[in-house]
């Protein structure tokens, strides 16, 4: 679906994120979400709380489908922040939902 146009001499840097723990070298000039994409593709973006994954869809900050955790701030629109070496993102996951009618105690 998206790609990366042919690099020129200033895409050349690269950065090192913090995804979920692991370090990701990428293209400094990328937004969070794009260097996700580039890395892991959409599926392993996000789930949204029924289990569905979601990704980016517009890539300019309307559609609010690549929010996650950059920094320890929670809810943050991938597509608008560029990326910085050393930068921390987790991507956002719910939580296990227990099953319904089963006993929690």
């Amino acid at each position: 679906m998206f790609r990366r146009l042919p690099e020129t001499a200033s895409d050349s840097a690269e950065v090192t994120l913090w995804v979920d723990g692991e370090p990701q070298q990428v293209g400094a000039t990328l937004s969070v979400a794009a260097a996700l994409l580039q890395q892991r593709g959409w599926a392993e973006y996000r789930l949204h709380h029924d289990g569905t994954p979601r990704a980016p869809l517009c890539m300019m900050g309307v559609c609010h489908d690549c929010l996650i955790t950059i920094d320890g701030e929670p809810n943050r629109q991938g597509c608008l922040v560029i990326v910085k070496d050393g930068m921390r993102i987790e991507t956002q996951m719910p939580a296990a939902q227990p099953t319904p009618g089963a006993s929690t105690g």
